[in-house]
This record gives C-alpha cells, structure tokens and sequence, in this order.
C-alpha cells in the first residue's frame, strides 16, 4: 500500500480525476486507491477544475512576486539620509520608499541601529602572556549569593529564590598567575581592606610554596586594593602593583574568565542541598583545575605542568 503522501504522476491524477468526476467514485475512496491523502485528492480535483488538463501538471516553484532590487540611485539616497541620523520611518518619508525595504537594505548592511554609525571597527583581542611564572599575579573578588538550606534558585525556581532572601553573600577572592595559570582561592565575608591584604599575604605565600616569587601584582581600582594594609604587604614582599583602566576588565582579563569558570564549574554545576555543601566542595574543584584539567590557553595541560621544577604529564595525580 502506497504511503498517504505519495507522489502522483501525471497520469495517476487524470485516474484520480476521471474515477470522481465521471464514474462517481467518493474523494475518500479515490484517495485511497491513488495512495494519497484526502486533501492531496481535493487539491487536484480543484486544479482540474480551474484549468482543466493543465492543471494536472506541475507548477513552477517560482514566486508569484519577486521583490524588486532596490536601484543604486535608491540606495544612495537611503545612505544619506541615514548619515544625518534618519531612522526608515523618516528616510520612507523623504524617498517615497516603503519602510519595510529601507530597514532590510539597513539591517543587511549592518546599520539597522543608529548606534551602529558610531560604531568603530573593533579592535583585535590584544592577548598576552608574561615569560615566567610570578612576573604578574592578577587579583580579583567575586561577590556571589548565599544557599539556603534547600538550595538555590538556579536549581529550586523562583519559590526558592524568595525564600533565600537575606541569606548573605559569600566574597570569593581569587588570585591567578598569568604565565602558569596556577590559581589560588580563599571564601570570606566581605571585601574590606584588612581581608584583602591578609588574602594577598597569603596568595603570596602560597606561590612562594611551588616556587614562584611574585614580582608584580595587577588589580582593579576598588579602593581596598589601595589600602594602607595592601600596600604594607606589597612593600613587605617586594611586589610592584599595577591597576586595570577604568571601566575595562578586560585588562584583568584572566581573573574574570577565570571566576567564570569557577561559577560554571562550581558553584552552578549541580544542585547543593546548602551552601556548606558547596564551599566543601570548592577544594575538590580548585585541585582538579590546578593539577588535572587541560587549559586551553597553555596548550591544553594543567597549570601546575609550568611550575618550576614541576614535571607533570597531564591527567597524573600530584
């Protein structure tokens, strides 16, 4: 039995047509003698009786109207008036044009904005990458909601978003060294300038530990980064420190792709039951990125492989 939707030639429509019109069969029964469905048979039952014997045969697939190309006198007077700031709306007005077309010609120029105008070419990704490990040590803090005891919302829906309200924040302070990739993470309670400084001592310590002396440190322009106890610490340690420019954190580049990570890795990657659970599962994470995980930005091994003295093959247990 032939499918509902089969194809009929030529000839299997003029059967068609002859069994309903002249032998008085049903449309159902006709259909399903040709292998096709109802409104197939309805369809050319309609074309015959429209255009008789032509209308049994295929159609051009070709569209009843084409839009017609806008002329290079058209588009020179679309771009003018968009130059002095002239939305469709008003660029129609002046050239009689329909506004849906002077919005396609925009839109497929990529100026369907006005914002775009202005809008120069964007620069290339200015990438780089210090020669040794502690040349520049980026610091940054990431200000993230605490869980409930049922969770969070990511996972829990609005219901539970409103029932951790005033749960607090945890401040995740993160340092990463530019050449090694090598991170190190502590959670606290706030930002202020005393934690900062303690977290910086710290960071620097522990790079002192897998031998990397820290020489230069990169922050933003939070005023805790400028403390008097930040810059004691620096001055203790021998560390020179630089800040990013105003409103781009693209200059600490590696710490903010790094806290994305992190979150994605993390502290969204499942459902904790609370946030106990999830700051207990952040050491099991940290060692898994520093020892185990392929980094794509140094050709795919961990961060501790460029360690001084460290021969790591990655995937090894260290």
């Amino acid at each position: 039995m032939s499918h509902p939707n089969a194809l009929l030639t030529v000839a299997g429509r003029r059967l068609l047509v002859t069994r309903v019109i002249q032998l008085g069969w049903t449309v159902t029964a006709a259909a399903q003698a040709a292998g096709v469905s109802r409104q197939t048979a309805y369809k050319w039952l309609g074309r015959f009786t429209a255009d008789g014997e032509l209308g049994l045969y295929d159609r051009s697939s070709r569209p009843v109207r084409i839009r017609e190309r806008v002329s290079a006198r058209d588009l020179r007077r679309i771009w003018r008036r968009r130059r002095i700031g002239e939305g469709p709306l008003t660029i129609s007005w002046h050239t009689g044009l329909a506004p849906s077309t002077i919005y396609g010609v925009l839109a497929r120029n990529g100026q369907g904005r006005l914002c775009d105008l202005d809008r120069e070419p964007k620069a290339p990704a200015m990438r780089y990458e210090h020669a040794a490990p502690g040349d520049l040590l980026h610091i940054d803090v990431k200000k993230l909601g605490r869980l409930g005891e049922g969770g969070g919302w990511r996972f829990g829906g609005r219901a539970e978003k409103k029932r951790n309200v005033g749960g607090g924040f945890d401040f995740i302070h993160v340092a990463i060294d530019d050449h090694s990739r090598l991170a190190y993470v502590e959670v606290h309670e706030d930002e202020r300038a005393d934690t900062v400084a303690g977290f910086t001592a710290r960071a620097i310590d522990y790079y002192a530990g897998h031998g990397i002396t820290v020489r230069r440190l990169l922050t933003d322009n939070a005023m805790s980064y400028s403390s008097h106890a930040q810059r004691a610490v620096l001055e203790e340690h021998g560390v020179v420190r630089s800040h990013t420019r105003p409103y781009r954190p693209q200059t600490n580049g590696k710490a903010e792709r790094f806290i994305r990570l992190m979150l994605n890795g993390w502290a969204y990657r499942k459902p904790y039951q609370s946030n106990r659970e999830r700051l207990a599962a952040l050491p099991g994470w940290m060692f898994n990125y520093n020892h185990r995980r392929p980094h794509g930005g140094i050709g795919g091994l961990p961060p501790i492989s460029r360690v001084p003295g460290v021969n790591n093959v990655s995937g090894q247990n260290i």
